[in-house]
Parts: structure tokens; C-alpha cells; sequence
């Protein structure tokens, strides 16, 4: 039961990482090299796109939807789709598409001194291949040059008060734990045994009749 335990917990918190990983703002220095749009048709990796009612769109099967094309300073291909996010989740409230868009082009080849014109997209979101699906970008702006540094403060505030608050509820559970459902659960135990008539037998652990799935936040 004990292995039983841990798997449920990495579980839950690997479904906890991987959702934070998706919806928390990440950062890449990257060049532009083309802006377009293209009519996505979509399936069941929908999930990983806006929805429909997002900004002006209403088709449920296809739209059109704004790319970002670019180059990150190891030369890997990176694209982004631009897309709003409305009201909905992730709670970003995006409704700039086609200003950032126009930013997204602005920021297309070189400086005036000739230099590369490097940009900084804030987005959400994974890029995969094999599910056709883009990270989401939310905001572009020049940068300094490829070896900007940037440090996620809001990533880290918010981790911290999130750590906070699984804390405390973690604490004030395991003080109600003790107090309410473990004397009832051995009480009802003690009263189990006494109806089957086990006093005078080798005595069964009250918290053995307790329900496994409490290990799981113990």
C-alpha cells in the first residue's frame, strides 16, 4: 500500500508541475523572420488552442490564426501562434492579437546600424511536432541582444505563495485529521472488533481500518 501511496502523489504531482510548466509566462530571445496566417483546421489536439469564442472568432472547426516565425540564438526554429485567450484560461485576458502582430513585424530583420534585430516573446504553452501544437505568445518587444538576462520574478512570487498556501493547507488537514477522523476511525474500530468478538484474539491495528487513500496527503 505504501508504493501505492507514492505512485498517487507523483502522479498528482507530476499533473501539478506539468500544468504550471503550460500556463506559467516563459521568456525567449529570439529573431523574427516571418509573420503570416494560416487557416488551422482542428482536431483532437484543440485542447492546446484558444478556444473559439476568444476574441472575434466563432467557426468550431476552423479559423484563422496569426504565426510568428523565428530563429533562437542556438538557430533552432521556434514558431508561436498568436492567438487571444479572451476571458478564458490561462487567465492571461488577451485581446491585442493584431497589435502584436504588427510589433511581431516591426521587429523583422535588422537594426538601423545593421546589427540583428533580437526580440523578446513572453508566451505560454509547448511546442510539439508531433501534435502540431505552438506556444502562445503574449507579448513581443526588442532586446537588449541575445545574452539579455531575464529573471522571472512574477514565476517565482507566485510559486512561493502557492508553496505557502499547500503548506497551510497541508497543516490545518493533518490537525483535523487528528483530531476528528483518527478517534472516530479507531473508536469504530474498537467497536468492530468488540461486535465480532475479537477481545480476546490478537488484536487487529485500529488504523488498519482506516481507508488507504489518507496515506496519500499524510
Amino acid at each position: 500500500m505504501t508504493y501505492f501511496n507514492w505512485a498517487i502523489r507523483l502522479v498528482l504531482a507530476l499533473l501539478v508541475l506539468g500544468l504550471l510548466h503550460y500556463t506559467l509566462p516563459q521568456h525567449d530571445i529570439v529573431r523574427i523572420t516571418n509573420t503570416y496566417e494560416k487557416r488551422i483546421d482542428f482536431g483532437s489536439n484543440s485542447w492546446f488552442w484558444a478556444s473559439g469564442d476568444s476574441g472575434n472568432a466563432t467557426a468550431p472547426v476552423n479559423r484563422d490564426v496569426f504565426f510568428i516565425e523565428t530563429f533562437q540564438t542556438n538557430e533552432n526554429p521556434m514558431i508561436y501562434r498568436n492567438e487571444d485567450t479572451g476571458w478564458g484560461w490561462p487567465p492571461y485576458f488577451k485581446f491585442n492579437t493584431a497589435n502584436l502582430q504588427a510589433r511581431a513585424s516591426d521587429l523583422i530583420g535588422t537594426q538601423d546600424d545593421g546589427a540583428t534585430q533580437w526580440a523578446v516573446i513572453r508566451h505560454y504553452g509547448w511546442r510539439n511536432e508531433f501534435l502540431s501544437i505552438y506556444p502562445n505568445a503574449t507579448s513581443v518587444r526588442p532586446a537588449t541582444g541575445p545574452d539579455e538576462r531575464i529573471i522571472p520574478w512574477f514565476n517565482g512570487v507566485l510559486l512561493i505563495l502557492l508553496a505557502g498556501a499547500f503548506w497551510a493547507l497541508r497543516v490545518r488537514w493533518v490537525r483535523f485529521r487528528s483530531a476528528r477522523i483518527d478517534p472516530g476511525a479507531r473508536a469504530l474500530a474498537g467497536s468492530f472488533h468488540k461486535y465480532l468478538g475479537l477481545a480476546g484474539h490478537q488484536a487487529v491495528a485500529p488504523n488498519a481500518l482506516i481507508p488507504p487513500i489518507r496515506g496519500v496527503f499524510h
